[in-house]
């Protein structure tokens, strides 16, 4: 079950990587990189196919990201996010955020049985806030 606090705990994060970007620019996880990034998350874009998207220079892999972040937002299909599951463990990733449609059942398993926070159901574009001045990005439901 998500939770308020789950979801609070990974939009603290202020470093989260996003698996889903394509470099044509019009898919879902493209939006999701230009709205975070407005609200002041510093994001890490991963493709293993491109150097830079939309101006953010892209990682191949969660394993070659250049610091540590709080979180990954994945935004692919559910066998891919199945796929990216393994890097998120092996890179020590504790939170995940997948976007409504790149959840599974066995995503969501293999989350809970190696201790990875995870968002699912949820829209992170409607939950995260902007920083304004004074503030960090974080929970909707902070003011």
């Amino acid at each position: 079950m998500v939770t308020g606090s789950l979801i609070d705990d990974f939009l603290s994060q202020r470093k989260l990587a996003l698996v889903g970007v394509s470099r044509g620019g019009k898919k879902f996880g493209n939006a999701i990189l230009r709205d975070l990034t407005a609200k002041g998350y510093q994001l890490y874009p991963v493709h293993p196919n491109a150097a830079v998207i939309d101006g953010h220079r892209c990682w191949p892999s969660l394993l070659q990201l250049p610091e540590e972040v709080g979180g990954v937002v994945i935004v692919v299909p559910p066998p891919e996010t199945e796929k990216v599951l393994g890097d998120v463990v092996k890179a020590r990733i504790p939170r995940v955020w997948m976007q409504p449609g790149a959840e599974s059942a066995a995503a969501i398993r293999t989350c809970a049985e190696d201790g990875i926070s995870a968002v699912h159901g949820e829209c992170i574009m409607i939950s995260a806030k902007p920083a304004g001045p004074g503030r960090r990005p974080g929970p909707a439901s902070a003011d």
